[in-house]
C-alpha cells in the first residue's frame, strides 16, 4: 500500500478533506493508496474542534461518511518521518506551504508537488473544497492508470 501525505498550514480543514476524500474515491476504486494528512503549523486550541464543519458537511454532500477516528482526531503537525514515508506529498497552497516547509523542512519545498488551493481568507469553502474534490479525482484516475500501466509497486517511494 502506497502513501500520499496530503499537507496544508493548520491540518484542520483543506488537507483533512484531501485525505478522506481521496481514501473513499480510491478505496472505492481499488487502488493501492491510502492517503494521510498533517499540518505545517499546527497550533493547538486555535481551531474550535478536531475538524472543519464545512470539511465534514462537504464529505456527507458526496455521500462519504468519515470514519468516526477521523471526525474526532485533531489536527497534526507533520514529522519528518512522514515526509520519508509517503510516496507522494501534496501541499495544497505553494505560496503558502514552501516557505514553512523551507523553513521547518529543509530541502522538503523542492520534493513536493503543490496544488493552489485557497483558504478562507481568499475563498469559500465551497470554492475551495470543490477545487480539492476535483483534483483529488484528477489524482486518483491519475494513479489508477499508472497501476494499470506498471502493476503494484512496492517500494515507498
Amino acid at each position: 500500500m502506497q502513501t500520499i501525505l496530503f499537507l496544508c498550514t493548520g491540518n484542520y480543514y483543506r488537507s483533512r478533506y484531501a485525505e478522506l476524500l481521496f481514501n473513499a474515491v480510491a478505496g472505492a476504486a481499488g487502488l493501492g493508496w491510502r492517503a494521510e494528512s498533517s499540518g505545517l503549523l499546527v497550533k493547538p486550541g486555535v481551531n474550535p474542534g478536531p475538524i472543519a464543519a464545512p470539511t465534514l458537511a462537504a464529505l456527507r454532500d458526496a455521500g462519504i461518511e468519515p470514519p468516526r477516528a477521523a471526525i474526532e482526531r485533531y489536527p497534526v503537525q507533520v514529522t519528518e518521518a512522514e515526509l520519508a514515508g509517503a510516496a507522494i506529498v501534496v501541499a495544497l497552497k505553494e505560496a503558502e506551504h514552501r516557505p514553512l516547509l523551507a523553513a521547518s523542512y529543509p530541502g522538503w519545498e523542492e520534493r513536493v508537488v503543490y496544488w493552489h488551493i485557497h483558504d478562507l481568507d481568499k475563498a469559500t469553502a465551497v470554492a475551495a473544497l470543490g477545487e480539492i474534490d476535483r483534483l483529488v479525482r484528477v489524482l486518483v484516475d491519475e494513479l489508477g492508470e499508472l497501476t494499470a500501466k506498471s502493476g503494484p509497486t512496492t517500494s515507498g517511494r
